[in-house]
């Protein structure tokens, strides 16, 4: 049976069938993927409960894993508790490694907070994240919903003083910026050394579709050669400007659920739910091949 893809929005974004994810993938089938995700940047694959080792090996092939934030986790001062036996794995859950629901002054719980801000996994580093894998073991009865906006889309929708005003802009993106926001700074040196910040441009052209995108979200922090004050607004302007709520797709969880999308110019965020009811997600990451010439600067292309 071939695999299938409906659209769920009408900018981007698409519900895949046809195929159980379960099983080992043939190379087709992994070029079909890849295909379907450079077109649609989110495709969501309903019913299937995977256990971790299913969901590893799924992501697996599409590249190598990353580990992301928990090298700020796991540095020393850092909470090395993992519920799962894949490091690779993140726990996107207020459920704490002896199973009980975390106390709402944890830092569990503001790992949950954090993820309502609009971001893209591991932008904060070099390679970034290519593919994100998030699965639904268990979902809250209200709430608790993915919100996630194509990047592609939003430079599209920029008048063109806008484009060429900001297309050779730098912007540098730190992992633990949107945790300061949130008055969240107890962090080590070592923690804070874990994943020092990369500068990327803020304009790019993803590799897969070609076309051109922002590259924006909550670990953006500064813009060289701009004060902080005129960075931000103007960061926070084009937040706005990609999160329109007419360019956002929704996804209401259900048990089995898995949606992969892609980081290089996908925006997403988590919505608000009761912290005291249990929600457990599980997320896999691929890492990304190095960004294309003409999206940064020779000594960027090094680095």
């Amino acid at each position: 049976m071939a695999i299938r893809f409906t659209p769920l929005h009408a900018d981007f974004g698409a519900e895949m069938s046809g195929i159980d994810i379960r099983e080992p993938l043939a190379a087709e089938q992994v070029r079909a993927i890849d295909d379907a995700m450079n077109t649609y940047g989110v495709l969501l694959v309903r019913g299937q409960p995977m256990t971790p080792d299913q969901q590893m090996a799924f992501t697996r092939s599409f590249g190598p894993l990353d580990l992301g934030f928990r090298r700020v986790k796991t540095a020393p001062g850092g909470d090395t508790g993992h519920r799962f036996a894949y490091a690779e794995l993140a726990d996107i859950s207020n459920v704490q490694p002896d199973e009980t629901i975390a106390a709402r002054e944890s830092r569990k719980i503001v790992s949950n907070i954090a993820n309502q801000i609009w971001h893209a996994d591991s932008s904060f580093q070099k390679p970034r994240a290519r593919y994100s894998m998030l699965h639904a073991v268990v979902v809250p009865e209200h709430g608790g919903n993915t919100e996630f906006a194509d990047q592609r889309n939003a430079w599209d929708r920029l008048d063109a003083h806008t484009q060429e005003r900001i297309r050779d802009l730098k912007v540098e993106h730190f992992a633990l910026h949107s945790r300061f926001m949130l008055g969240d700074t107890d962090y080590t040196e070592a923690q804070i050394a874990a994943i020092p910040p990369v500068v990327w441009p803020l304009v790019q052209t993803h590799a897969g579709s070609g076309r051109k995108h922002l590259f924006i979200g909550a670990h953006a922090r500064a813009i060289e050669g701009m004060v902080v004050a005129e960075a931000r607004m103007l960061l926070w302007d084009l937040l706005e400007h990609t999160t329109h709520p007419d360019h956002v797709y929704s996804h209401r969880w259900q048990v089995g659920d898995l949606v992969i999308w892609d980081n290089r110019c996908m925006l997403h965020r988590g919505r608000a739910f009761d912290l005291g009811e249990r929600r457990e997600l599980r997320r896999s990451t691929t890492l990304d091949a190095p960004v294309p010439a003409d999206s940064e600067s020779p000594a960027e292309a090094t680095a």
